[in-house]
C-alpha cells in the first residue's frame, strides 16, 4: 500500500490512459518520485470508493457529481474491475483517476480492523494525502475504521492530544458545531479545551463566523453540574489558554435542550456523549419527518394546505438533511479528512468532497496550530 502513487512530472512508469487507472509501484520507488513538483494539490480530493453502505456505485456517482458540478479534482481508491464500469456509465472514464486497493474495511468492523486491512482502500487515500499526492480524504466507511487509519496514516498537528470529529447542526440563524461526536469516548479534561479550539477554527474556517461562542454539553447550566470530567473541563475553559493559545469566548454550560437552539456556535463534549446526541437528534428528526408527512397525507385540507407550503417545506427537508453538511470533518490532523454518513447518496458524497476541498483550500490545519500556540508535549497533561 505504501507505493500507492499518483503519477507525476519525473515519474516515467507506465499508466493506463485508456483505463483511468493509476499504477501502483511498490516500496522501491524513490522518495523523490513519491510528490509531485507542485506539492500538496488542496483541490484534488482522494475518495475511498469502497467505503459506504452504498458503495461503490453511490461514491462513485458522488465523486462525478463533486467534479462536475463543483469543479473538484478527484480519484478514487478501490477495485478498478468495480469502478471502471461505474465510470463508463457516467460518462467519467476519462475525468476521474484510478488508484488500485484490492482490500476493504467493511462497515460491520471496528478500529482493529486497519490493521489487518494495510491495502485498504482508506489506507490507500490516506496515504496519498499523507504523501501530498492529494488535498484531503473523504470516505462513507466505518467511523472507527476512518478514524483509526487516519490517525495510524497521517500525521497528528503538534500538540494536539487526540483528534475529534466534528460535525453541524442545523441551527438557525446559523449553524452549530458538535465535537466530538465519536472518535474518542473517554478524553481527558484537557482534550475538551483542545476540542474547543478546534471546533472554533472549524466555525471559522467552513461558516465563517467570526468569534464563536463556546458552550459545554453537560447535565445543567450551572458551573458546578456534571460529572468529574465536564467540572473540571468548566475550570479550564473558563480560564486563559495555556501555552500562548487564542483565548476563547466561552459560555458557560449548556444542556441537551440547547443543542438546537442556536445559543452557541461551537458545543465541546466527549466522543461517547457526543455521539449519543448526534444519534438522538437524527433519530428524532427522521420520527418528526415520518409524522409530518403522515399528517399531511391524512386529508384532503392538508394537502391542500402542503402543496401552498412547499417550497418551506422543501426548505425545511434540506436543512434538517445530514447529507446537506457534508458528513464530520476529523480535526486535529496535519491533513483533511472528512468522514460522509455510512448510508450517503451520491448528493452526500459529492457535498463531502466540497466539504473536504473548503477545509483544504481554508488551511484548516494552520488555523488550528495558530490557536493552539506553540506545543508543548506532554507538559500540558499537567496541572498547575
Amino acid at each position: 500500500m505504501d507505493g500507492a502513487t499518483v503519477h507525476g512530472a519525473g515519474d516515467h512508469r507506465p499508466m493506463d490512459h485508456g483505463r483511468g487507472e493509476l499504477s501502483v509501484p511498490d516500496d522501491r520507488t524513490p522518495p523523490g518520485d513519491r510528490r509531485p513538483p507542485g506539492g500538496r494539490s488542496p483541490e484534488l480530493i482522494a475518495v475511498d470508493a469502497m467505503g459506504g453502505d452504498h458503495a461503490p456505485a453511490e461514491i462513485v456517482a458522488g465523486a462525478v457529481l463533486a467534479a462536475r458540478d463543483s469543479g473538484l479534482r478527484v480519484l478514487l481508491t478501490g477495485r478498478p474491475g468495480q469502478l471502471r464500469p461505474l465510470l463508463a456509465r457516467h460518462g467519467a472514464l476519462g475525468d476521474i483517476r484510478i488508484v488500485p486497493a484490492e482490500d476493504t474495511v467493511a462497515m460491520s468492523e471496528g478500529a482493529l480492523a486497519t490493521w489487518r486491512r494495510p491495502r485498504s482502500s482508506i489506507a490507500v487515500a490516506c496515504q496519498l494525502v499523507r504523501r501530498g499526492q492529494a488535498g484531503a480524504v473523504v470516505s462513507a466507511g466505518s467511523t472507527g475504521g476512518v478514524v483509526a487509519t487516519a490517525r495510524l496514516r497521517l500525521r497528528p498537528l503538534p500538540g494536539v492530544l487526540r483528534p475529534a470529529l466534528a460535525v453541524v447542526l442545523p441551527t438557525r440563524p446559523g449553524p452549530t458545531v458538535l465535537l466530538d461526536a465519536g472518535a474518542i469516548a473517554d478524553p481527558k479534561p484537557e482534550m475538551l479545551v483542545q476540542f474547543a479550539q478546534l471546533g472554533v477554527a472549524y466555525a471559522q474556517t467552513a461558516h465563517g463566523i467570526p468569534e464563536p461562542r463556546v458552550g459545554l454539553l453537560t447535565i445543567g447550566a450551572e458551573p458546578g453540574k456534571g460529572n468529574k470530567l465536564a467540572r473540571r473541563a468548566h475550570e479550564l475553559l473558563d480560564a486563559d489558554p495555556p501555552h500562548g493559545g487564542l483565548p476563547i469566548s466561552f459560555a458557560g454550560n449548556i444542556e441537551g435542550g440547547d443543542l438546537l437552539t442556536g445559543k452557541v456556535d461551537v458545543v465541546v463534549t466527549d466522543g461517547f456523549t457526543g455521539n449519543v446526541a448526534l444519534k438522538t437528534l437524527e433519530g428524532t428528526a427522521a420520527f418528526a419527518a415520518r409524522q409530518l408527512r403522515e399528517t399531511l397525507a391524512g386529508s384532503r385540507a392538508a394537502r391542500i394546505g402542503a402543496l401552498l407550503q412547499r417550497r418551506g417545506l422543501r426548505e425545511l427537508a434540506d436543512r434538517m438533511d445530514a447529507e446537506t453538511y457534508g458528513g464530520a470533518a476529523l480535526l486535529g490532523m496535519e491533513r483533511t479528512v472528512v468522514i460522509a454518513h455510512g448510508a450517503a447518496t451520491a448528493r452526500g458524497v459529492a457535498a463531502a468532497c466540497v466539504l473536504a476541498a473548503d477545509l483544504a483550500r481554508g488551511q484548516i490545519a494552520e488555523k488550528i496550530k495558530e490557536r493552539l500556540g506553540p506545543a508543548r508535549g506532554g507538559h500540558f497533561l499537567r496541572r498547575p
